[in-house]
């Protein structure tokens, strides 16, 4: 579907630290955005990156930015460098499925959607009925709880965006800090998750226990709430 002349832009932000495997993948499927018109930009805000990937955003077309360590200040910086009346914050192990460009482009031409953000169904690379279990969890919180994480992507006006005060540069839990804000100021109403999914690489599922990972998150977001900083909760994530 070609996009008319006058809809909004798109810009992907990126951020990435040596993540040559799944970012191939990622990049891939932001195509279906980019041959329709919608997506006009992708920006790699780099920290530390191999050289696989800054070839691999080449041939994407996308641009690569340098940027200090920490994925708060990488989305900052690369929210800061996109040209976009939209932005898609995206983490680089996560595809989206198929579709999500007519569903995106939908939301934000949708009426009032300037003054609403978007995040997709989350889903995990993984066949394992553990990984089934976590996706419902996630969309549960994500629905219930008004509360997505940065895997499940973000999907908002440059505007709004900026009004919010933009990412904060946290070393971690800057995705529910950049959420609480947008909740706390424009309604639980104001977040909406759509249908498509967001698929990332379940590796540390795998690697970490597909009850302790999940266990550990939860104790980490209790450790947030319950105010401890973000770069003590940086090192307890691993």
């Amino acid at each position: 579907m070609r996009r008319p002349s006058l809809s909004p832009s798109l810009s992907v932000v990126i951020p990435t630290l040596d993540t040559a495997d799944g970012l191939r993948a990622c990049l891939a499927a932001l195509a279906e955005a980019r041959r329709d018109g919608l997506l006009t930009e992708i920006v790699l805000a780099a920290a530390g990156d191999t050289a696989a990937s800054r070839a691999l955003a080449e041939q994407a077309g996308a641009r690569v930015i340098e940027t200090p360590r920490g994925r708060g200040s990488q989305l900052r910086a690369g929210a800061a460098a996109a040209s976009g009346d939209w932005l898609l914050f995206l983490h680089a192990d996560t595809l989206l499925q198929s579709g999500w460009a007519d569903e995106a482009a939908a939301f934000m031409t949708a009426g009032a959607a300037g003054e609403r953000a978007a995040c997709f169904r989350f889903a995990l690379d993984d066949p394992a009925p553990q990984a089934r279990r976590i996706e419902r969890l996630a969309n549960w919180r994500s629905r219930r709880l008004a509360l997505p994480y940065g895997d499940q992507g973000l999907l908002i006006a440059r505007d709004l965006y900026g009004r919010l005060g933009g990412m904060r540069p946290l070393p971690l839990m800057e995705d529910v800090d950049f959420v609480r804000r947008l909740v706390r100021r424009q309604g639980r109403s104001a977040l909406r998750m759509l249908k498509s999914r967001a698929v990332t690489s379940a590796v540390r599922y795998r690697r970490g226990g597909w009850l302790l990972r999940p266990l550990r998150n939860l104790s980490i977001l209790a450790l947030y709430f319950a105010g401890t900083p973000p770069r003590v909760l940086a090192r307890l994530y691993g």
